[in-house]
């Protein structure tokens, strides 16, 4: 069970990373763009070392569609927080709606019809 468990895991820290890694530099819009470049592609090579076994693993549980699914919702969830509580952003109620469509969607995916 911990097994089929670990690639949500791993692949939630990937996401944490990869959102630091587009977005947040957001709140240093005078820093050079090359600056926020190099630093985007480290942050990016720690995500790597988080996706790829989440992938890898899972792999052995859940189809391609079914993690690529997964990644998607968990990249929603922590993008929310992220703007929320990073960039100081509202959540708007639409945005709430077509999340729950996504969320509408993964069931489609993975009910095994």
């Amino acid at each position: 069970m911990f097994r089929q468990l670990l690639p949500v895991l791993l692949l939630t820290i990937s996401n944490v990373f990869m959102t630091f890694a587009w977005y947040g530099h957001l709140k240093f819009k005078s820093s050079a763009l090359w600056i926020v470049i190099l630093v985007s592609w480290g942050i990016a090579l720690l995500e790597y070392c988080f996706q790829v076994p989440a992938n890898r693993i899972g792999h052995e549980y859940y189809s391609a569609a079914q993690l690529k699914t997964l990644q998607e919702v968990i990249t929603l969830v922590v993008f929310s927080i992220f703007s929320v509580l990073y960039l100081k952003e509202d959540f708007h109620w639409n945005y709430l709606v077509g999340f729950v469509l996504i969320i509408l969607a993964v069931f489609v995916i993975f009910k095994r019809w």
